[in-house]
């Protein structure tokens, strides 16, 4: 059985770490490079840096931070946020990032998915969707950080990003996200059932227990936390040997031992 994994996000806004609820009443949570150096110290098996300002001017202060952030880091880095080319993810990788994601640019380009995945690999393009609950058995895709709906399905535009050529799908529960109430499990069955590539549980991770839930009850290949790891609710060394305690398989650092990139 595959193992699975833990990342753990920084959303950088201006600079700094921020965390809110549904997206909103953002606070600050920290200094990105103190914080990516204790991920990489507990444990974490990935990192993801998403940039929720994605303004023009921000973009290289941003690709600067990453670059930063890598000198530290040698966990694998998911780095998303307002890349609208090639060349943008370009810089970013460049930068130090392992994985690009894209999110509201996919929508609105869905061909920029089919450009990176030509150039890079499908295996560094992350394809990140945020949706929230229309129905039972239904969820629609939005854009902006939840404040522009879209009238597309996020089964049917799941489907087609991994047909587009993204690597992996980052999911997130716009209505779970920042309230740590759990995973929506529904959301994750549903479309962990029309996928071959892996999928990330994004948003509402509350308890050690949400974790068991999200990896026994659905298909995904990895669980995302941000508040829940940075303000220490739940440490992820303890985490990982509760989960495997419950019978999900999961890679365990040695002491001492340094990651490095695949």
């Amino acid at each position: 059985m595959d193992e699975k994994r833990i990342i753990a996000c920084l959303d950088i806004k201006d600079g700094s770490v921020v965390k809110g609820v549904n997206f909103v009443n953002l606070k600050e949570a920290g200094d990105p490079l103190a914080l990516g150096q204790y991920y990489q110290e507990s444990g974490a098996d990935e990192l993801a840096m998403l940039d929720i300002t994605a303004t023009v001017e921000g973009r290289k202060t941003f690709a600067e931070l990453v670059t930063r952030i890598r000198s530290v880091v040698s966990l694998p880095i998911t780095v998303g946020g307002g890349i609208k080319c090639v060349a943008e993810a370009q810089r970013l990788f460049d930068s130090g990032a392992t994985k690009v994601s894209i999110s509201s640019q996919a929508v609105l380009t869905p061909s920029l998915i089919d450009d990176l995945a030509r150039t890079f690999g499908s295996e560094r393009i992350v394809c990140a969707i945020d949706v929230r609950r229309e129905a039972e058995g239904r969820w629609k895709v939005v854009t902006r950080g939840g404040r522009e709906e879209t009238a597309l399905d996020a089964l049917a535009w799941a489907e087609e990003a991994q047909r587009r050529g993204a690597g992996e799908i980052l999911l997130t529960s716009m209505d779970c996200d920042g309230a740590k109430g759990g995973y929506d499990i529904e959301l994750y069955q549903a479309v962990c059932s029309v996928l071959s590539i892996p999928v990330i549980a994004s948003g509402g991770a509350g308890t050690m227990a949400h974790f068991v839930d999200v990896f026994t009850k659905t298909g995904v290949s990895a669980a995302l936390g941000a508040s829940i790891f940075h303000f220490h609710d739940v440490e992820i060394p303890k985490l990982k040997i509760f989960l495997q305690q419950c019978g999900i398989p999961m890679r365990m650092q040695m002491e001492g031992e340094a990651y490095h990139e695949p």
